[in-house]
C-alpha cells in the first residue's frame, strides 16, 4: 500500500498505531482492498519521495470499510456518483506493526525483482494498493531487516 510521505508516512502511522486507509479511488486498487482480511500484512511504500521505497509495515485491523471521504463533498475524494445505499469505495483499517531500519528503495527493488512477478518494479503500473506473493514478501522482508 501506498502513500505520500507527506500526506501520510510511517512516522505518521507508528504516533497514530491505527488508521483508516481513506481516498483510494482506482477500481482494481480498490478490489484488492476488498480482498483483505484481518492479519493480513502490508508494506508500505512511500512514494513521490526521494528516493521512493518500502518503509515499514502495518497490518489490517478491520476490514470492508466504506470510505466515509467519498460522501463529503469538501474532501478530494468525493464521489458525486457513491450513495449510502450503494457506495462505490470500501476500504480498511491498519495497525502500526513496524518501520524497517533501511528503506527498500525503489531502485533496490528493480534490481531484485522481475516486474512480471512484482508489480511495483513494473513501469507505469504502481497502484496505491497491490498484491505481493509470499515468496517476494519473505524475501522483502530479510531486505528490511
Amino acid at each position: 500500500m501506498k502513500s505520500e510521505p507527506e500526506a501520510y508516512s510511517i512516522t505518521d502511522l507508528e504516533r497514530d498505531r491505527e488508521t483508516l486507509w481513506d481516498g483510494v479511488r482506482n477500481y482494481q486498487a480498490r478490489n484488492f482492498l476488498r480482498s483483505m482480511q484481518p492479519g493480513d500484512l502490508a508494506f508500505l511504500y512511500h512514494s513521490s519521495s526521494t528516493p521512493p521505497g518500502i518503509v515499514g509495515l502495518m497490518k489490517i485491523a478491520k476490514p470492508n470499510i466504506v470510505d466515509p471521504t467519498q460522501f463529503d463533498s469538501k474532501s478530494k475524494y468525493y464521489d458525486p456518483k457513491s450513495t449510502q445505499d450503494a457506495p462505490r469505495w470500501q476500504t480498511v483499517t491498519v495497525e502500526f506493526v513496524e518501520t524497517f531500519p533501511n528503506m527498500i528503495s525503489l531502485d533496490v527493488l528493480r534490481q531484485t525483482f522481475n516486474p512480471d512477478d512484482f508489480g511495483v518494479v513494473r513501469q507505469g503500473n504502481r497502484l496505491s494498493v497491490m498484491p505481493v506473493s509470499e515468496a517476494i514478501a519473505q524475501q522483502i522482508l530479510k531486505m528490511a531487516r
